[in-house]
């Protein structure tokens, strides 16, 4: 019982910890404008571990790679706990636990896609004029802009979040199968 305790302690800080440095790493590498609240909060809460770690790990083509990899340590530390709150030795399976973290970052990016596609979309139809509509944009252009090109508008309708809210449920599908194969060599 304590160690469930202890594990959705772990699990819930670490990860929100986790999630806050993946966003920042995405509003950063999709270029969005900084002037929102959210944006505001990412870098002041992250600001502390990321500016010292980036004296350390360079960014490389634009990337803060300091923060994306601050992410996956965090990760890493969520999954070791994991097991090691299961009384696993963990000592010779570092590369399955970086694999796991890896896997982790994965499964996060894409809900982050998923969520920010479906809050694009609703607002599109409530409020396009939102305030955080120009950060979701920049946020979902990338993926969108995939599908915009070869899905045409039908009666003036974007069909390309419903396309790539499918493409990005078959790739948690595969990105999950993958992470359950990577635990069992554990």
């Amino acid at each position: 019982m304590s160690d469930q305790i202890a594990f959705f302690l772990i699990d819930t800080i670490l990860g929100l910890f986790s999630l806050v440095l993946l966003l920042r790493f995405y509003l950063q590498l999709f270029r969005v404008p900084a002037y929102n609240q959210l944006s505001k909060f990412l870098f002041a809460a992250t600001d502390f571990i990321v500016r010292p770690a980036r004296r350390v790990i360079p960014g490389w083509k634009g990337m803060d790679l300091s923060t994306l990899l601050l992410a996956w340590m965090v990760e890493c530390i969520i999954v070791t706990s994991f097991y090691l709150l299961q009384g696993f030795d963990v000592g010779g399976s570092i590369g399955v636990i970086a694999l796991l973290g890896v896997f982790e970052l994965l499964k996060m990016t894409l809900y982050i896609m998923l969520i920010m596609i479906i809050v694009q979309a609703v607002l599109s139809w409530i409020n396009p004029q939102s305030p955080l509509a120009p950060m979701l944009n920049s946020f979902t252009q990338p993926i969108l802009g995939i599908f915009r090109r070869h899905i045409p508008l039908i009666a003036n309708v974007d069909l390309s979040p419903l396309f790539a809210l499918i493409v990005i449920q078959l790739l948690l599908m595969i990105v999950t199968g993958m992470q359950m194969e990577a635990r069992a060599m554990f």
